[in-house]
């Protein structure tokens, strides 16, 4: 029987001391007397299991199980760890130095809070957020338009989010949500128009621009669309799962049923 010892973590211990401890962790699995699998992971290799991580938390937030959330963070807060270990085995940068620029970054984001500036609504925030993050890239050499910092590998909901959200931090916006809803019925009419005449390649334009619209209109709302699109599949889930649960108390598959009796089961699932 394989007997392993864990040292266990003292509860007294500071979130810094526990903080290290996973560092110093990360790096005994990377060692050469560590663990094989963790030695060979590279930092395209470990990509995919950031990506599932990150909605592994999202889906615990969802469900609002707050115990499995917490674990969720660990693991990811781990990634975190695992890149920069990698990185200093190249001598590239350390743990500290990834820390030492998210906190400086947050102080000099926040002058509001931690200067001299004021302000009186989150739009405020927003708007100095932009030219703080502009006069970086500037600072950097990078100052080649202000949406050239959203990465174009994002998924394409989440990219619709950030550069409409960076233009208007820079005033290129709509006034209101009222102005939203009469862009989003005339894009309605063009893809009304687009399904009468167009080819596909512009039915796929046109409903670019209705997702688009749907996602500033979000904004304005102040709703989250990926966490709404989220909480609407979940909803779907379980009421189709209430359809299948139904019929198969009968005996019988979805194959064997009609749109009008899963419609009926959709509504007392509804209910």
């Amino acid at each position: 029987m394989l007997h392993l010892k864990i040292p266990p973590m003292e509860n007294t211990s500071s979130a810094g001391e526990k903080f290290q401890k996973l560092v110093e962790t990360m790096a005994r699995l990377r060692a050469p007397d560590g663990c094989p699998w963790d030695r060979e992971q590279t930092f395209d290799s470990i990509k995919p299991y950031t990506l599932e991580e990150t909605y592994e938390v999202l889906d615990a937030i969802d469900r609002r199980e707050w115990g499995e959330l917490a674990e969720e963070l660990g693991d990811f807060m781990l990634q975190a760890v695992f890149y920069a270990q990698m990185a200093s085995e190249q001598k590239l940068f350390e743990i500290g130095d990834a820390l030492d620029a998210i906190n400086s970054k947050l102080i000099r984001r926040h002058p509001h809070v931690f200067g001299e500036q004021s302000v009186e609504t989150a739009g405020e925030v927003l708007r100095i957020w932009g030219k703080v993050k502009a006069a970086e890239k500037k600072d950097k050499g990078k100052a080649d338009g202000l949406l050239a910092g959203v990465p174009r590998a994002l998924p394409a909901l989440v990219e619709a989010q950030q550069i409409s959200s960076r233009a208007a931090g820079a005033g290129f916006d709509w006034a209101n949500p009222e102005q939203v809803l009469d862009k989003l019925n005339e894009e309605l009419g063009e893809f009304a128009e687009a399904r009468r005449n167009a080819s596909h390649d512009e039915l796929e334009n046109e409903m670019g621009d209705l997702l688009f619209v749907l996602v500033n209109l979000a904004r304005f709302v102040k709703v989250d669309p990926e966490q709404a699109l989220r909480r609407t599949n979940t909803k779907f889930r379980k009421r189709f799962a209430y359809i299948e649960s139904k019929l198969a108390e009968q005996g019988r598959k979805l194959e064997d049923s009609n749109i009008e009796e899963m419609e009926a089961l959709w509504q007392e699932a509804k209910r």
